[in-house]
Parts: C-alpha cells; structure tokens; sequence
C-alpha cells in the first residue's frame, strides 16, 4: 500500500536523538495507529511500550532484537517485530524511511 486514507494525522512530531530521528503518528477511523518516521545514519536503542510491527519503506539498517547476540540486515520492503515492553539496537546505514504498527489489541 503506498497511501493510507481517512485517517487523522497529529500535527505535533515525535523527535528522537536530537532530532536525528522524527515520526508523526497517524489514527485510522477504527483506531489503529500507525507511525511514519524517518531516520538519518547513526546508531540508536529504542524501547517499546506495546506489541509494534516496523516496515522500512526506503533505505537500509542493521538491527538487534533484545536477547538477540545477531544483527540482522534489514533492507526497503522488509519488516520485523518488535515484542512489547523490549528494546531494540538499530544502526542506521544511510537515511531511513518507516512505518511503524501498533499491534496492541491485534
């Protein structure tokens, strides 16, 4: 899907790292939410409070799930999920587009 419709948009950003990683979050009319975001290179951890499913729509990272020793290659068009209340290493190769679902309730 390259677009999503009828869904409201909040205007207030979600900045991370300084700025280095931004999203903006997205409600569908049956309650689903939705971030996209973009990331610049670097290297970030990031913690989940629910469930998440990250898509990368553009650009390429490395990633390592919590308890995971591996880092997984992650390239645009692929996807992985995220566990809730866990954290996550990634290391950004060059700018990164995403989508990233909620799956609480799912």
């Amino acid at each position: 899907m390259s677009q999503f419709e009828n869904v409201t948009v909040k205007k207030e950003a979600n900045i991370y790292f300084d700025g280095k990683v931004t999203s903006r979050t997205i409600e569908f009319p049956d309650g689903e939410i939705k971030t996209l975001g973009v990331m610049q290179p670097g290297e970030y951890e990031f913690g989940t409070d629910t469930a998440e499913l990250m898509e990368i729509t553009r650009g390429s990272l490395m990633l390592q799930l919590a308890g995971d020793e591996v880092w997984t290659s992650v390239q645009s068009g692929d996807s992985f999920n995220v566990s809730a209340k866990s954290r996550f290493k990634v290391v950004v190769a060059e700018m990164t587009d995403y989508v990233c679902s909620d799956l609480n309730d799912k």
